[in-house]
């Protein structure tokens, strides 16, 4: 699933292509899921003529902030991707297969044209990502119901640590609160966890002191790690967990032999190294 990072080079990707430009046509999809609170039309109607200003981003949640409201929302769910006839696209897992190279490629839903020649698409071949319109992105649901971005606006250490106050649950849980940490996912969660030496199954309440920085320590970097080689798996240091904890795999170990196990927790599989973990 598209995390934080993810995101953060598709918001880059259209910053580079689409800010400064005129939308001259716009090819939507008939999806009445996908677009949501208006028809397919609508938006093409709506977008069609408008100018660029800007790409932005906060956590999942992708826009783009037209010369006039209302401005585009994306959010790609499981398995969306914003491509251009130039960019293949990304792997959201560790050995998956490449995406689709055709263009326009599959299961596109949103495929604008520029006044320079520029194309993007938005793709969704699961349907469950969203395209939305919002007069103030930032200001309505879903963005105003998000917490900070773990990229841009992670707290310091004492505000963090106040965060955390009074929370219930256990600590992978927080993680993937999007009204906590907006933008972490499964796999960063995990990630985190794992570089922090914490229990993915720990109580909030457990957590010292040392514990809470090294959370927020490891967060800021698995985050800003990622985003520094554009959301490249390829790039990502080899001692991460990243690399070996798809599938469910039994006989799946670290980079350094530690024995990969695997839970569900809040419904969602979770991969931890219990030798590592306390």
């Amino acid at each position: 699933m598209p995390e934080l990072p993810e995101v953060e080079r598709a918001r880059r990707l259209l910053e580079s292509v689409a800010a400064g430009r005129v939308i001259t046509s716009c090819r939507c999809a008939d999806d009445e899921i996908v677009f949501d609170g208006a028809t397919p039309r609508t938006f093409a109607r709506t977008l069609t003529g408008r100018r660029v200003v800007a790409a932005r981003r906060r956590g999942k949640q992708l826009w783009l902030e037209l010369d006039r409201p209302p401005h585009l929302l994306m959010h790609l769910g499981m398995t969306g991707h914003v491509r251009t006839p130039d960019d293949e696209g990304l792997v959201y897992e560790a050995g998956a297969a490449k995406t689709d190279t055709s263009w326009p490629p599959k299961f596109w839903k949103l495929h604008a044209f520029l006044d320079d020649g520029g194309e993007f698409v938005m793709t969704n071949a699961r349907r469950l990502g969203r395209i939305r319109l919002r007069k103030d992105p930032e200001g309505e649901p879903p963005i105003s119901d998000l917490g900070f971005d773990a990229l841009h606006e992670l707290p310091p250490l004492r505000e963090f640590r106040r965060r955390l106050e009074g929370r219930r649950g256990n600590v992978k849980g927080l993680l993937m609160d999007q009204r906590f940490a907006a933008g972490v996912g499964n796999w960063i969660a995990d990630e985190v966890l794992y570089q922090a030496r914490i229990d993915p199954r720990r109580a909030v309440s457990s957590l010292d002191e040392d514990e809470v920085k090294r959370l927020r320590d490891r967060l800021a970097k698995v985050i800003t790690t990622a985003c520094r080689v554009n959301a490249d798996k390829r790039d990502f240091p080899s001692s991460w967990l990243f690399h070996h904890r798809w599938g469910r795999n039994r006989e799946a170990t670290t980079s350094d032999g530690r024995r990969i196990e695997h839970l569900t927790l809040g419904g969602r599989s979770t991969a931890w190294v219990p030798e590592v973990q306390k």
